[in-house]
């Protein structure tokens, strides 16, 4: 990465710091969680409101360093209208990048292509997963709801006298 994409990259961590977008609470959120690092005192919480498999609108809260928020703040970009899967694809892939498993790559990245820097610092890169990790917690924990919901002891509706 040159120096012009460097500084670019740093100015688009500071601006979604300095105003992070999708900032706040959601009125009826269906999936929520949060998130904390004890290292660096950062904490997340992530809401959504998902209908259909699909992100209809996200928001996070808390308070973090430069790079937790910054990252949160582009997460709600990046998931916003997607589907659950595609979402839980886009975590995974952004983890690999950081945890120098894969490339950067901003066709598949986008914006987070800026955060691909953090890998240099492994002390940093819970910051930046932090607020990734409560969104993936607040999917995987209401599909785990759906799923007790569901009487356990009820036989397939074939095998039902």
């Amino acid at each position: 990465m040159n120096s012009a994409e460097n500084d670019l990259y740093q100015e688009l961590v500071l601006e979604h710091k300095r105003a992070p977008r999708n900032f706040g609470h959601l009125a009826h959120p269906t999936h929520q969680a949060e998130g904390t690092n004890p290292t660096c005192g950062d904490q997340v919480a992530v809401e959504l409101q998902v209908q259909d498999g699909r992100v209809q609108d996200i928001r996070f809260s808390g308070q973090g360093c430069a790079i937790c928020m910054a990252s949160s703040s582009m997460m709600t970009e990046a998931v916003k209208g997607r589907d659950l899967a595609a979402a839980q694809q886009l975590q995974q892939h952004f983890r690999a990048v950081l945890t120098g498993a894969q490339e950067p790559n901003e066709a598949t990245l986008g914006k987070l292509v800026s955060l691909a820097g953090v890998r240099r610092y492994p002390s940093r890169i819970k910051c930046a997963l932090l607020g990734w990790h409560a969104l993936m917690h607040a999917i995987a924990d209401q599909a785990d709801k759906a799923e007790s919901a569901a009487p356990a002891d009820m036989a397939p509706p074939e095998q039902q006298p």
